[in-house]
């Protein structure tokens, strides 16, 4: 993918990758992602956001420890908090299942083949084959103003990788195996694991990254008074 030249086209060309090229990332280029990300905004300067960037053998060691888990189903869930809340309704809803069955229609899985379904499930935890998966944490203590500052300084990383022509998809489904986790990745226990983030080089061409994602109409999401 070319690189973004400017923010509109780095918004316009993000999106979520999940099939990615067997082609390595410059631990450089990451850097320079990353201290150009460090400029984002956060509420009275608290920067609370905390990452690692995995490649490699413990990249692969925490992949096979979730393959291990997988087969346990939800027993072996244990997310530190609702990654949906339960009472997700209209709009919010349809915009979550209609992206999910968008995506299923364009690998040709149809609702009744669970078996390929749940392969599609478990390539969430291979990163799509992402070279790096960036894990993302912060103190328990922080409240929802600091994880909206989380939010910002991540919708930061994403962008400045399109500047570098990288591709990603943040995950929260990883947040179900943050015990797994720990086992391979020093965070400290008085923090909260928030989420994954696959980061590589994206096969476009790839069905599952070239369906449509349609947003809501604008005025369905903001109101203009006084204009």
């Amino acid at each position: 993918m070319t690189q973004a030249k400017t923010v509109s086209e780095a918004v316009a060309s993000r999106r979520s990758i999940r099939a990615y090229l067997d082609k390595p990332v410059d631990a450089a280029v990451l850097r320079r992602v990353m201290e150009k990300a460090q400029a984002a905004p956060s509420g009275g300067n608290t920067q609370p956001w905390n990452a690692v960037m995995l490649t490699g053998e413990p990249l692969a060691k925490l992949f096979a420890l979730v393959a291990e888990t997988i087969p346990q189903g939800l027993a072996a869930y244990s997310a530190e908090y609702p990654i949906y809340p339960p009472e997700l309704e209209g709009r919010y809803s349809d915009s979550r299942f209609g992206v999910g069955e968008a995506m299923y229609k364009a690998l040709d899985i149809p609702r009744e083949d669970k078996a390929q379904r749940l392969d599609v499930f478990r390539n969430n935890f291979r990163a799509f084959g992402a070279p790096v998966l960036m894990l993302v944490h912060t103190p328990r203590y922080m409240g929802l103003p600091q994880w909206s500052d989380i939010g910002m300084w991540l919708q930061t990383v994403l962008l400045l990788l399109r500047e570098e022509g990288l591709d990603s998809c943040a995950q929260e489904a990883w947040a179900v195996y943050q015990k797994q986790i720990r086992e391979v990745v020093d965070i400290p226990e008085d923090h909260i694991f928030f989420c994954g983030c696959a980061i590589g080089w994206g096969d476009r061409e790839a069905a599952v990254n070239s369906f449509p994602v349609p947003r809501v109409d604008l005025d369905q999401a903001v109101r203009w008074e006084g204009f």
